[in-house]
């Protein structure tokens, strides 16, 4: 399998590398992205060998340039073009999208009009455009495999069952640091204090997104997109142990659960192997310590953006990317100190309540959406 992988020096990039590690007989990389860390990408190119490279913009490709010492010299392209370019590799057989945010909506189009497999990590691009991603597939004959260990589980549990005994999505959550802290205590939130996930190692983003329970709510309009089903048919169970990644409810009453350690490997490597699995010597759940697992709604007061996600999902159009494009900008604004952690609810709630929605867009018009969304939460702000 040839791979491109956008986003190689995140989280869920750097994990995919170290299954490729373990199986260089099964898997080539033909092109790597990243944006900032141009240590991390050369430390990747000399052992991977990929053939193009695009980051950032042309100061980050003249550095890399300049820093690139081995006997491996790919293509280096930046900026959106450059990302297309690696996203449309014409060697490669499958794309990682692993770019964070709604940058990754282009280069996943891009990948899937030249007919690439897709490995789906980066939820916006269906939060954004769901409708007319999943439609481009469907088209080109390309599927896209979920990568988060929800959609993963989820994915998993619906192989071999029929559409028509499908009832339910039981979504897990973590519930993020915060899941006990009281609602009063939320103004003292430090960003240090939001990013000590319990369970689970993210970039900064997402990891604020898990505090926030934002990243619950982006996955609750991914699989409505993935699974082509109703908000209606999903329901948010936070699950501290992290164990139960997601379930499925059938018409007769059966309920199948996908569980195992929290680690993103096993998901990672699912979508890559397909329909093989790969021995990851991850082990399993220890049960007998466990004594129990445990399940609970979210607390939507503490937790507003659970309503934000259902109600995009509900009036659909452009609403579901400008509350990604607030999220985004607020998130950012709070990892920089510029607002609270409280800060982001409000700056989403009052962006999405201040848009005036378009039923059916098109491409241009998502765009044109996220744009204004984040200008409007930047004045916000």
């Amino acid at each position: 399998m040839n791979l491109t992988i956008l986003g190689s020096t995140g989280s869920i990039g750097k994990t995919a590398l170290d299954i490729v590690r373990m199986y260089p007989d099964r898997f080539n990389i033909k092109a790597l992205t990243a944006a900032n860390n141009i240590s991390a990408l050369v430390g990747q190119i000399e052992e991977f060998e990929p053939e193009m490279v695009a980051v950032l913009d042309e100061t980050k490709a003249l550095e890399l340039s300049r820093v690139l010492t081995g006997k491996c010299k790919p293509e280096i392209q930046y900026g959106e073009s450059g990302y297309l370019t690696a996203a449309a590799w014409e060697r490669s057989d499958m794309v990682l999208l692993a770019m964070v945010g709604a940058a990754g909506l282009k280069p996943a189009l891009a990948a899937i009009e030249a007919k690439k497999q897709i490995a789906l990590a980066n939820k916006e691009t269906l939060v954004m455009a769901g409708e007319i991603v999943m439609e481009k597939a469907r088209e080109n004959g390309v599927d896209i495999l979920p990568v988060d260990s929800e959609h993963s589980a989820i994915f998993q549990c619906l192989a071999g069952n029929q559409a028509k005994d499908f009832k339910r999505i039981f979504l897990t959550a973590s519930g993020g640091p915060f899941r006990r802290r009281p609602l009063e205590d939320f103004s003292s939130i430090t960003l240090g204090d939001a990013l000590n996930h319990p369970t689970w190692e993210m970039g900064h983003k997402i990891t604020i997104d898990s505090a926030t329970m934002m990243n619950k709510g982006l996955e609750v309009i991914e699989a409505v997109h993935l699974f082509g089903v109703s908000h209606d048919e999903i329901e948010v169970l936070v699950h501290p142990q992290s164990i139960v990644h997601s379930m499925v409810g059938f018409r007769d009453g059966t309920i199948m659960a996908q569980m195992g350690v929290p680690d993103m490997k096993a998901a990672i490597a699912y979508a890559l192997s397909l329909p093989d699995r790969l021995n990851l010597d991850l082990g399993f759940p220890d049960f007998a310590t466990l004594n129990s697992l445990t399940f609970a709604p979210p607390d939507v007061d503490k937790f507003p953006s659970m309503t934000f996600a259902f109600e995009a999902c509900k009036q659909k159009g452009t609403l579901p990317a400008v509350m990604n494009a607030a999220n985004e900008v607020a998130v950012q604004a709070f990892l920089e100190k510029r607002i609270g952690f409280l800060g982001i609810f409000d700056i989403i709630s009052n962006t999405m309540g201040l848009h005036t929605r378009i039923d059916n867009p098109d491409l241009s018009g998502i765009i044109e959406a996220d744009n204004w969304a984040r200008e409007k939460a930047k004045s916000l702000i």
